[in-house]
């Protein structure tokens, strides 16, 4: 099968340039000069780069394409996440490789040898990243400097640990005669989420936590589920954990209270894993992909106290490692190396439109670009194959959606791209 090239998709993605070739990366307010730069400092200016699709007419599944395929991790890759002009991807071997949009070049490489990276977030100028050794580390990107991403704090901070670690009560039993500090994981922390001022992490040691972003500080450390935290998300002060347990559980503040208590709990099926969850933008919808291939859907009350099960799909014939989503349309990737694409209709319903297949190992982690791709968008990939990669997705029509429907009725087996 013939890879398109980068080049043939249409496109228009503001890009940082710069007069000289050393390195350089922008925050969340890309373009604007901050007032402290030094009057030597080198000035950025928005361009637009634009790609045109081939002409050729796509039908069905067919119309799904292959764009590249990123090697350099030396291991599994792990999980993904937007960085302004960037994607950044993070593996089991403890490297994070930058690439830069639209055309895909390796940028730089950054990252520490103590643990393999579980989960990254970006904030601003700030990029969060969740090793398998209980620790965040925290990575300021700056464009005035060679080392574009610099190590500047590892949590918990020394300045919280040394606040805490006088007093007895701050101690928590973690496993049998052995005590920790309550800001400290204990196991492997898996998954991050960011909602406005505050990171949350999720970890094996079956707590969430909760970290103000200005100093760094964790404010809270809730005991959320019986098994390991897989995955988190946020939406509208509303922070949702998937876990082994088997459960999805809603976690808030109420009134005026700093603290988060549970609001609600979404059950999935009997002794079966949720992997991951996604929430729709406007916090109605939530889906959980489980260990026995399906993926779930739960629509909640006003309040989101209580939860109604409105979906439940067989996605794959493994299990379901990650999701994404990407305005109307889902994707979900799994342990069978495919990710198949997802359109959300009414009252939470979703009906598969493709399937693409092409990872020689399990799909762990999905990232889509909001940027518009002609009529689609792009997503990336990354498994255990050690491989990121990278497809254009288009959106279907109604016509598209009736052939889609039938065509997957019919046939059961892999679609390849």
């Amino acid at each position: 099968m013939d890879l398109l090239h980068v080049s043939d998709i249409a496109v228009s993605i503001p890009l940082l340039s710069a007069t000289i070739t050393s390195s350089s990366c922008s925050s969340s307010s890309l373009g604007s000069e901050t007032e402290d730069s030094p009057a030597n400092s080198h000035r950025f200016e928005l361009r637009d780069v634009k790609y045109r699709l081939p002409c050729t007419p796509f039908s069905g599944f067919q119309s799904h394409k292959p764009l590249a395929v990123l090697s350099g991790h030396v291991g599994s890759v792990s999980c993904l996440a937007l960085c302004g002009e960037f994607i950044l991807s993070a593996s089991q071997g403890k490297d994070i490789i930058v690439w830069q949009q639209p055309d895909l070049r390796l940028f730089t490489k950054f990252g520490q040898g103590d643990g393999s990276v579980k989960a990254l977030v970006t904030v601003g100028d700030k990029v969060f990243t969740a090793h398998q050794d209980s620790r965040i580390r925290v990575w300021k990107v700056s464009r005035r400097s060679e080392n574009v991403f610099r190590l500047v704090d590892t949590l918990p901070t020394t300045k919280d640990y040394l606040g805490k670690c006088m007093k007895q009560s701050n101690y928590v039993q973690t496993r049998r005669h052995h005590k920790r500090l309550w800001i400290e994981h204990a196991d492997s922390i898996s998954c991050l989420a960011v909602y406005h001022d505050f990171i949350y992490s999720g970890s094996w040691d079956k707590t969430l936590k909760v970290w103000r972003i200005s100093d760094l500080k964790c404010l809270e450390s809730i005991k959320a589920h019986d098994d390991a935290i897989n995955g988190l998300v946020a939406c509208k002060g509303v922070v949702y954990s998937a876990s082994a347990d088997g459960k999805i559980k809603a976690w808030g503040k109420e009134g005026t209270k700093s603290s988060h208590s549970l609001k609600g709990i979404l059950e999935g099926h009997k002794d079966v894993s949720l992997n991951s969850v996604i929430v729709s933008e406007d916090g109605k919808w939530v889906y959980g992909g489980g260990s026995d291939g399906y993926v779930m859907g739960w629509e909640g009350s006003s309040n989101l106290v209580s939860w109604k099960l409105v979906c439940e799909e067989q996605a794959h014939q493994m299990a379901v490692l990650c999701m994404c989503l990407m305005g109307e349309y889902l994707c979900s990737g799994s342990a069978d190396k495919s990710i198949a694409i997802w359109k959300r209709e009414a009252f939470g319903q979703i009906c598969k439109v493709g399937l693409i297949s092409g990872h020689e190992g399990p799909v762990k982690c999905l990232q889509a670009s909001p940027l518009r791709v002609g009529e689609g968008f792009m997503l990336y990939s990354g498994g255990l194959d050690r491989s990121l990669r990278v497809w254009w997705v288009p959106k279907y029509s109604a016509q598209r959606e009736d052939e889609a429907s039938k065509l997957m009725s019919t046939e059961k087996s892999s679609i390849l791209c």
